[in-house]
């Protein structure tokens, strides 16, 4: 189980690495396009500026709202142990066909209903089934009748039956998970600093599954963020009160209580997780020291300047849970600490230096406390440090740069698993009969054609390629076309795996 949530980390990253270069476009686009910025500063009131940012904005926003289906196709490409195309379309066939379920069972049976958004914890379970539904069927031999659909493309079929019975069971226990962190937001409000702990930890804990985006909207904009009279008029929710107070030119001493439903997140974001990254990156073995450390600095960057995580808590979630729990405490205490010294600093939408010039150090000390913001910084940045480098050098946790010889033996372990079955004896012998490894230069299949292209057709045993199911053998120019119908693909798939050829 160690083994395979270690190369379901290591499946997160070429996703994770497109996340950096998104979270800064949505981040400054967002921030500089947002209406309570503009209204904060004027001078960013400029229409092809403003056309600019929000093509940034929009531009990033399009990776993190598909952010799911990303890490679907990503989970899907690392754990198929060959035709790896194949599987990633079978991941995204079976993500499109659950919330397609899940979206139709609301129209039936529950129309005024909330939406459900499964986020990470779909992209997972889609993924893993299939994976698990492409290794075992990849090369399965159906009846001549259905043998178009035989191997491959047998995969995505039954991927998308199976992804309708997920969004069944989504449809039926999702609700309660969100009744449920409703509660538990409504206790947290009358809680104090404790309270507030618990704020910053669970909505953490969430957002390691996606979950989180149903906590802090409850306190931005609704009456458990508070209640305020703001230059004659009632404001609802903590985000909405802080950007009243900060319009009214008349408003004086701190921002609201209630920036402590987003004050808390800048120690960890611009401080904490930055460092995290820095002790990943003292752990890296030597000789991938160069190859990972602008992967490393492009992450803490992103989460420095626009408060985005993501990319740099996938690196740890999967390969080391108790530690991504530990983050979440310590995000938690965080809040607390924020809570509990009035730092008063708002939010767009993150907590990144962005935000926190603009609604901190502009603002005004008298107004925020942001300069407290530093120490407490500071104390995170070693502390996150310590833990980290504790943690994966005590526990040999295989963060990004250790470990790859892992996942090599895993490989050719995948590989010696398949070596009984009766596709690779046959493969065997078409190989050696296509003259063997130094006669070919490609290897590829049509729907009933094995088309390999060799150096010398005279060394071909076309004899051999029928005695072992070819109806035909046929001379082309530069190469050969054997027919064996619907098992051409799978001779394919085992030939280029022998080959060492990934696809």
């Amino acid at each position: 189980m160690f083994k395979y949530l270690q190369k379901v980390g290591k499946s997160f990253m070429v996703p994770i690495a497109i996340l950096p270069a998104a979270g800064l476009l949505l981040g400054i686009g967002g921030a500089f396009s947002s209406k309570a910025t503009i209204a904060a500063y004027p001078i960013l009131d400029v229409p092809m500026l403003q056309a600019v940012f929000n093509i940034m904005s929009a531009a990033g926003n399009v990776i993190f709202s598909n952010l799911a289906l990303l890490l679907c196709v990503g989970l899907c490409v690392g754990l198929a142990k060959r035709d790896k195309g194949v599987a990633a379309l079978a991941g995204v066939v079976g993500f499109l066909v659950m919330n397609g379920t899940i979206d139709a069972m609301l129209k039936i049976f529950n129309p005024d209903g909330n939406p459900i958004d499964t986020g990470v914890i779909g992209a997972l379970v889609i993924g893993m089934i299939a994976t698990t539904l492409h290794n075992k069927y990849q090369n399965i031999q159906l009846p001549q009748v259905l043998g178009f659909f035989s191997g491959s493309r047998f995969v995505p079929i039954i991927t998308s039956l199976s992804a309708i019975f997920i969004g069944v069971i989504f449809y039926i226990i999702w609700p309660t998970l969100q009744n449920l962190l409703i509660y538990i937001g409504n206790v947290l409000i009358s809680a104090g600093p404790i309270g507030t702990f618990f704020y910053g930890f669970l909505m953490r804990l969430c957002g390691a599954i996606g979950l989180h985006h149903m906590i802090y909207p409850m306190f931005w904009y609704t009456e458990l963020g508070g209640t305020e009279i703001v230059n004659g008029v009632q404001v609802v929710g903590a985000q909405k009160i802080f950007f009243a107070q900060l319009a009214d030119p008349n408003h004086v001493g701190l921002f609201t209580e209630g920036t402590r439903f987003f004050a808390g997140r800048f120690a960890t974001m611009m401080f904490g997780l930055p460092a995290a990254c820095l002790a990943m990156y003292h752990c890296v073995t030597s000789k991938n020291k160069k190859m990972y450390a602008g992967m490393f600095f492009g992450v803490a960057m992103t989460s420095f300047i626009t408060g985005i995580t993501e990319p740099i808590e996938f690196m740890f979630l999967f390969i080391a849970p108790a530690l991504y729990v530990v983050h979440a405490f310590l995000d938690g205490i965080s809040f607390c600490i924020a809570d509990i010294l009035n730092i008063s600093i708002g939010n767009t939408f993150s907590g990144g230096l962005i935000d926190f010039v603009l609604f901190g150090v502009l603002q005004g000390n008298d107004k925020t406390n942001w300069i407290l913001e530093i120490p407490v910084g500071i104390i995170w940045f070693i502390l996150y440090y310590c833990v980290f480098r504790f943690a994966i050098t005590k526990f040999n946790i295989m963060t990004p740069g250790r470990g790859d010889n892992d996942v090599e033996e895993e490989a050719k372990d995948d590989k010696e698993d398949n070596s009984n079955s009766k596709i690779h004896e046959t493969a065997l012998i078409i190989l050696k009969a296509l003259g063997g490894k130094e006669n070919l230069e490609d290897v590829d299949a049509c729907i009933t054609r094995l088309r390999v292209s060799v150096k010398d057709s005279s060394k071909v045993d076309k004899e051999t390629l029928k005695k072992v199911g070819a109806t035909a053998v046929l001379d082309v120019k530069g190469g050969i076309q054997a027919i064996y119908g619907a098992k051409a693909i799978l001779y394919k798939n085992e030939i280029n795996a022998i080959l060492g050829i990934k696809d």
